[in-house]
């Protein structure tokens, strides 16, 4: 069906399905849940290509990734805001109500206009994302003319694990061929499972039996179908995975299909078990990578692990087929023209005889130097020998032969897993390929510090790697281009990475500002400054040399301006020295600081040990630091009964009456004394004495001083809530809360309707907060008042000079016991 969202072609097909997996890749998003990940995808379908920022409320987010608006709300948008995969900003109204969402994928952002890069797409690859999101997961929705858009294929599935079947069954349909057949994963498999449970939990990054109930749910809704083929003796032979609606959206039937494979199964002479492939029978490799990574046969020329492993295979056999040369006439030089000239590369040296003979070998074999016509009997057979070679190496770490003796590891040759390193190093992805695994290590140190360091420097430090692939591509544009490059390691890390400052600045690379793209002011200065030298010193020349010939003066004036480049250079050299010098005494005091500090800690330690040492003041207990828990706990407990003894009074007694304090004080005491003793009472019945008397001697007496000061903090806390709560009925508190109430309805915005809901609950709120603030002022004013009355601050002593004319009249202690005598 042309024109269908599912209906993709293979090229679209792969542009989509390697976009999708480059934002599932995101380092970001390791370990978040499918919700997030399903969110992240559905923002990146919905983003404008114009703008790049989705404007989208929480609650239809939710519905596209088939949770609720709570959930979404409390859940999802904060996970995407932690990641850094997504900046999501609260949108306002014009009456500052939230309306929604602003987001803005980060990775598509950064992957504008990155040639090659899986997330640069076009308009067109927007809008073909756009309707397969809608096609496959999008919620319905009922416009106001009356007309209905249906759900999408899953769009009705809501609650718990729909996010994850809605990303099950996407990478489903980017995987399914036209026929609607999904291509398999490769490898052992979970035999309890089966290769299409392991299909889907490869994609989705599961466990295998989490990928079987993913299925399962999926053919209960019958959006997948999942065929078991049967052999001539009705022995499972192999399965298939179908998305039908997709087969559907091109036009094909499931059935004739699955009719088709079922026939092939039957006549296929690897249906039976018995009949095995041999060694020399290798299935074909198929074109595209499988899931896994790992290229994998077809599934027409596979069995299912589960029923005979023998008939699966991964990779191809390590045969060497040997295909003898057809020549007619058995001479080397045939083919080659009528002068039968040697090739120049293939058998250069063909002339060289085996077993350091006279004889010449013959080019016509791979094995000429063995060949039996020779009268020679070779001791191992060179195929053997190139077999022997060839499975030596493992397909995971290839070796190549460098000059004839060494083996080096080859590199990778795809670019980092990391997106901010494959944004920066896409300019040179062909001279990637170039380096060994070592080099490519480091060109990604590198690469990992320059980001680090344009970070520091640019407003948007998420701008860094593309500054950094526009350094690189600005560099290839000096050299000429990859071609010419004929050391890519000493290239890349000497010369395309480094930053080349033309000044002191840190922003400025070859002239041009690192965070605005700009000419660099500081750099426009210095060439300004020294022109303005050249001018001045031409002037100098000619004032005082008139008449100088042209030669002459252009020389007068180089030697001049080289003394005055001479002069600046010393003056920097010295300068650099000072500030070397006073780094040194800064680094100097820094060591002097340290070392007092350390002299500091060592003592605090010593007299924190010796007060360690100390026994409590109260009750003699040794090794207490001057107080024990328990005498604390009491002297706690005392504090809080007299405090809450004052909190009571500030509203229940006069502040100016010494006696009504006192009697409020003494109430609150004995209540609090009761509710200790309550409370302890009820600790003993539910507590074993024996267990608290194995604890320890004290142990009776800490739980009792830790139980009293306990009661009594919570009472303290209960008689300041009263306090408060009484205060805010006072006079003045009722006054400040009718002020506060008219000053809020009196404000611009609720002149026009001061009767409404909004300005009587802005009222309300305003006349509360006024209340409680004064409430809080005078309990305050009050404690406070108490506090001084209980504790008079102390008179202070008469001046000396009003003092001392008393004290001369005193008689001295001799003089007082000669009296006396």
């Amino acid at each position: 069906m042309p024109g269908h969202p599912l209906a993709l072609g293979r090229r679209t097909r792969a542009q989509l399905r390697a976009a999708v997996h480059a934002l599932l890749d995101v380092p970001a998003l390791d370990g978040a849940s499918d919700a997030v990940r399903l969110a992240v995808l559905v923002l990146a379908s919905r983003t404008p290509w114009e703008t790049g920022v989705v404007e989208i409320r929480t609650s239809e987010l939710g519905r596209w990734i088939g949770m609720s608006a709570s959930y979404t709300a409390s859940v999802v948008v904060p996970a995407l805001k932690r990641s850094g995969v997504v900046s999501a900003d609260a949108s306002e109204g014009e009456f500052r109500e939230n309306t929604g969402l602003e987001c803005k994928v980060l990775p598509l952002w950064a992957a504008q206009d990155v040639v090659g890069h899986p997330l640069d797409l076009a308009k067109k690859e927007y809008a073909t994302l756009q309707r397969l999101f809608e096609a496959v997961m999008a919620p319905g929705w009922k416009h106001k003319d009356g007309r209905v858009t249906p759900a999408g294929l899953i769009g009705t599935r809501t609650g718990r694990g729909a996010a994850t079947d809605r990303l099950a069954l996407l990478l489903l349909v980017l995987e399914a061929r036209e026929t609607g057949r999904v291509r398999q994963c490769g490898g052992s498999v979970d035999t309890k499972r089966g290769r299409a449970a392991a299909t889907v939990a490869r994609l989705l990054g599961c466990t295998a039996s989490a990928g079987e109930r993913v299925l399962k749910r999926l053919e209960d809704r019958e959006l997948v179908l999942r065929v078991r083929l049967k052999t001539g003796s009705r022995m499972p032979n192999r399965s298939r995975l179908m998305v039908p609606a997709v087969a559907s959206a091109h036009g094909r039937t499931v059935g004739d299909d699955v009719q088709e494979d079922r026939a092939e199964a039957l006549e296929s002479e690897f249906s039976d078990p018995d009949v095995a492939a041999g060694p020399s029978e290798a299935p074909n490799l198929a074109a595209e990578s499988q899931v896994s990574g790992v290229p994998v046969t077809d599934g027409a020329d596979v069995a299912e692990p589960d029923v005979a492993a023998a008939l699966h295979s991964d990779h191809p056999y390590l045969v060497t087929p040997v295909v003898p040369q057809q020549l007619s006439g058995g001479f080397s030089g045939e083919g080659r023209g009528a002068d039968g000239r040697r090739p120049g590369r293939v058998c250069v040296r063909e002339d060289q005889a085996s077993n350091n003979e006279t004889a010449v070998a013959e080019p016509g074999s791979q094995v000429a130097g063995a060949d039996p016509l020779r009268g020679e009997k070779p001791t191992k057979s060179p195929v053997d020998k190139q077999q022997a070679g060839s499975v030596g190496v493992g397909a995971g770490a290839r070796l190549t032969v460098v000059g004839g003796r060494k083996t080096q590891r080859q590199g990778r040759p795809e670019l980092p897993a990391d997106l901010d390193l494959r944004v920066a190093l896409t300019p040179v992805s062909w001279l990637w390929t170039k380096l060994n695994r070592w080099q490519q290590d480091r060109v990604v140190d590198v690469a990992k510090a320059e980001l680090a360091q344009l970070r520091t420097v640019l407003e948007w430090p998420t701008q860094a790697p593309s500054v950094l692939a526009v350094r690189l591509t600005s560099r290839l544009d000096e050299t000429g281009g990859e071609a010419l490059i004929a050391r890519p390691y000493g290239w890349i890390t000497h010369r395309g990475l480094v930053r080349r400052p033309s000044c002191s600045d840190v922003r400025c690379d070859d002239g041009v500002r690192i965070d605005t793209g700009a000419d660099c002011d500081n750099c426009d200065n210095i060439l300004h400054a020294r022109r303005a030298w050249r001018v001045r010193i031409a002037a100098e020349v000619d004032q005082e040399l008139p008449g100088l010939e042209t030669d002459a003066r252009f020389r007068e004036i180089e030697a001049r301006l080289r003394t005055h480049a001479e002069a600046e250079a010393a003056d920097f050299v010295s300068r650099q020295a000072e500030a070397q010098q006073r780094a040194a005494q800064r680094a100097a005091a820094r060591a002097e600081a340290e070392a007092q500090a350390a002299i500091v800690r060592e003592r605090a330690s010593a007299d924190a040990a010796v007060r360690q040492a100390m026994a409590c003041q109260d009750c003699g207990r040794e090794r207490s630091a001057g107080l024990c828990e328990t005498c604390d706990h009491r002297r706690q407990a005392e504090a809080l009964i007299g405090e809450a003894g004052l909190l009571a009074a500030t509203w229940s007694a006069d502040p100016t009456s010494p006696a009504a304090v006192a009697a409020v004080a003494a109430e609150v005491r004995t209540a609090i004394e009761d509710a200790i003793a309550t409370s302890w009472a009820q600790f003993q019945e539910i507590t074993d004495p024996a267990a608290l008397a194995a604890a320890g001697p004290d142990a009776v007496e800490d739980a009792a001083a830790h139980n009293a000061f306990v009661t009594a903090e919570s009472a303290a806390a209960d008689y300041r809530h009263e306090a408060l709560v009484m205060l805010g009925r006072s006079t003045q508190a009722q006054a400040e809360a009718r002020k506060a109430y008219a000053t809020e309805l009196a404000k611009p915005w609720h002149q026009a309707l001061p009767d409404s809901n909004d300005a009587q609950r802005a009222a309300t709120e305003a006349a509360a907060k006024a209340q409680t603030r004064t409430a809080e002022h005078l309990l305050a004013v009050r404690l406070e008042q108490l506090h001084t009355q209980a504790h008079p601050t102390p008179a202070r002593p008469a001046p000396w000079p009003q003092r001392l004319p008393e004290l001369a009249a005193r008689p001295l202690d001799e003089e007082a016991l000669e009296v006396t005598a």
